[in-house]
């Protein structure tokens, strides 16, 4: 595996000064060599000349949040970060790499969750190259090779995970979000290693039902809504009702007999859980 190295190289300033003086120090040599008439000096001049614009090929520019990669025929020497304009070996291949930090959002995933219900899902990962080198030699094309890596991994945790808990699973698609992220961040960073890629966030940013079946769970979960809120009105209306009883008791207000007890129970829990406001009834005969 290829890690990634710093060089050093020159100022390109520097050398902006440097070569044109060699370069008119070359051309004064060559007039003096025609007006001797001297043929070595000359086809030494004319080498020396064709060189020097050689150099000026080694001239380059590093950008902030940028480095360049450099390879001598192949072979890899070292990276650059440090910005501004530089001047290297004018046979270095250089590549650009950006170290910025980027977005990539997925599509629409469609998959089966860990019950076999097809479901929607996206993510947006936040990532950046920390290891240009890496980046550059050890995959073909990171770019490619992040959002690739990034839609296998969200595949392969929405596939582990329920979309809701159906049997008490403590964590799942919808209602662990944090979870979830942290889970989808360490899985995707596992599989981003080798291409000198560090993941800064990744969560879901898209969640829900495929269409098919979306109407059918739309209703599921308006029963369970319902169900978990009789739930609660019942024990609040028995709660009420106990505090009622009791309270006749210790105050002393009125004895009920057990019948006397079960009817109000039962008119007081009609009231307290219906979902109509109660009507009044005069009963103008037996108190019973």
């Amino acid at each position: 595996m290829i890690k990634e190295k710093k060089i050093k190289v020159m100022p390109g300033y520097t050398m902006l000064l440097v070569l044109p003086l060699i370069l008119i120090a070359d051309i004064l040599l060559f007039v003096y060599a025609i007006k001797h008439h001297n043929v070595a000096l000359v086809l030494v001049n004319a080498l020396m000349f064709v060189g020097i614009l050689i150099l000026f090929a080694g001239f380059f520019m590093v950008n902030p949040n940028e480095s360049k990669v450099l390879q001598l025929f192949g072979k890899y020497v070292g990276t650059v970060k440090e910005t501004g304009l530089r001047w290297s070996n004018p046979f270095y291949a250089k590549k650009k790499v950006s170290v910025k930090v980027r977005n990539f959002e997925s599509g629409q995933l469609k998959v089966n969750d860990s019950v076999g219900n097809p479901i929607q899902i996206a993510t947006v990962v936040v990532w950046k190259v920390i290891d240009s080198a890496e980046a550059i030699f050890e995959v073909d094309d990171y770019e490619s090779f992040v959002q690739i890596q990034t839609e296998a991994a969200l595949r392969n945790l929405a596939s582990a995970y329920p979309y809701e808990s159906h049997k008490g699973e403590k964590i799942t698609l919808r209602s662990s979000p944090q979870e979830i992220a942290s889970l989808l961040q360490k899985e995707v960073q596992d599989r981003l290693e080798k291409a000198g890629v560090k993941v800064i966030e990744a969560r879901i940013s898209h969640l829900a039902y495929a269409q098919e079946i979306a109407a059918s769970m739309l209703k599921r979960q308006q029963a369970q809504a319902i169900v978990a809120a009789r739930t609660q009105i019942v024990e609040g209306a028995v709660g009420m009702v106990e505090i009622a009883l009791s309270e006749l008791s210790s105050r002393e207000i009125i004895e009920l007999d057990d019948e006397r007890k079960a009817a109000m129970v039962s008119n007081l829990l009609v009231v307290l859980c219906g979902e109509e406001n109660a009507q009044p009834i005069i009963n103008s005969g037996s108190l019973y």
